[in-house]
């Protein structure tokens, strides 16, 4: 028997400014049973350049406001004047939001996330989980959650545990095998100059590690699943092979989940990016939502 959900206060940060993935945002917040203590500081920065539309700024900062009082939210609204990503981080890092919740585009956005975005440095620099939010939103019905077995993946698996779900929500857990070291030989097609690959037979020791890599996996959805039991989540297992963040973009796509959920280490002191992380790839690429739970800080 499953362990009865607690609900939790939770202090949330919502990035809004006026797109259609903003208003995505605004709906999914909309659709979570979030305790009536929770308090939504709803958060909108402009630049020098809009000083003349502070007035229409501040009506529009208001009605998101009221669309959330109207489920019966709590919030506040901040009116900033700067850099979007950078006023963002700055704020949470003084006022420790649970969660910032930010659109996957901006408004005058026009090619989607770059490296670089305003979603993406959030996602990077953040001191706390955050959820990108991708437009056009309906319900949130069907949650993939990546899992790893390191100390960010366990992170994120407690951090869902607590999260306030709708009812009904399909959760799955996912894992992905490293893609198999097949040996290939290669050889050259009679008269056409084109090249042909042909997988030799895999011998006896590489089909001993892929079944041991294959138990270990399940092993490790398994153990996530009891994690969530005990926070009153059920959830099916997906075992995959292959590139990471391929194989979880393309299931997701599929299977037309609505938020994946992964871990992240975040940055070290020294703001490198991290080249290839697959959570960036999740942000950077996915077709819906994703939920990144940072891990603590590199030193």
């Amino acid at each position: 028997m499953m362990t009865p959900r607690k609900k939790q206060q939770i202090n949330i940060l919502l990035a809004d400014d006026g797109s259609d993935h903003a208003r995505a945002a605004v709906a999914l917040l909309g659709d979570l049973p979030l305790p009536s203590e929770c308090l939504i500081t709803v958060f909108r920065v402009f630049a020098s350049t809009q000083a003349a539309e502070v007035t229409y700024l501040e009506e529009a900062v208001a009605q998101t406001c009221a669309l959330l009082m109207n489920k019966g939210l709590q919030t506040k609204s901040e009116l900033l004047l700067g850099s979007p990503a950078e006023k963002i981080v700055e704020y949470a890092e003084e006022h420790n939001p649970d969660l910032i919740v930010v659109g996957a585009k901006g408004l005058r956005a026009t090619l989607g996330i770059l490296l670089g975005g305003v979603a993406q440095q959030v996602v990077e620099y953040a001191c706390c989980p955050v959820l990108v939010v991708r437009a056009p939103y309906d319900k949130l019905r069907r949650i993939l959650l990546v899992c790893d077995g390191s100390p960010y993946s366990q992170q994120a698996v407690k951090y869902l545990g607590n999260f306030p779900l709708p009812g009904g929500v399909s959760l799955q857990a996912m894992h992905v095998l490293p893609p198999p070291p097949f040996p290939v030989v290669v050889a050259e097609l009679p008269y056409s100059g084109l090249a042909m690959v042909e997988p030799l037979p895999v011998p006896e020791e590489i089909a001993a590690l892929r079944a041991g890599e294959e138990q270990a996996g399940q092993a490790l959805l398994d153990r996530t699943v009891e994690a969530l039991k005990k926070h009153g989540l059920s959830a099916t297992t997906v075992l995959k092979r292959g590139d990471a963040a391929t194989e979880i973009i393309e299931y997701a796509r599929k299977q037309q989940i609505d938020m994946i959920v992964t871990g992240s280490r975040g940055l070290s002191q020294f703001k490198s990016w991290l080249m290839g992380s697959v959570s960036r790839k999740l942000v950077h690429y996915s077709g819906c939502s994703v939920l990144v739970v940072r891990g603590p800080q590199a030193g």
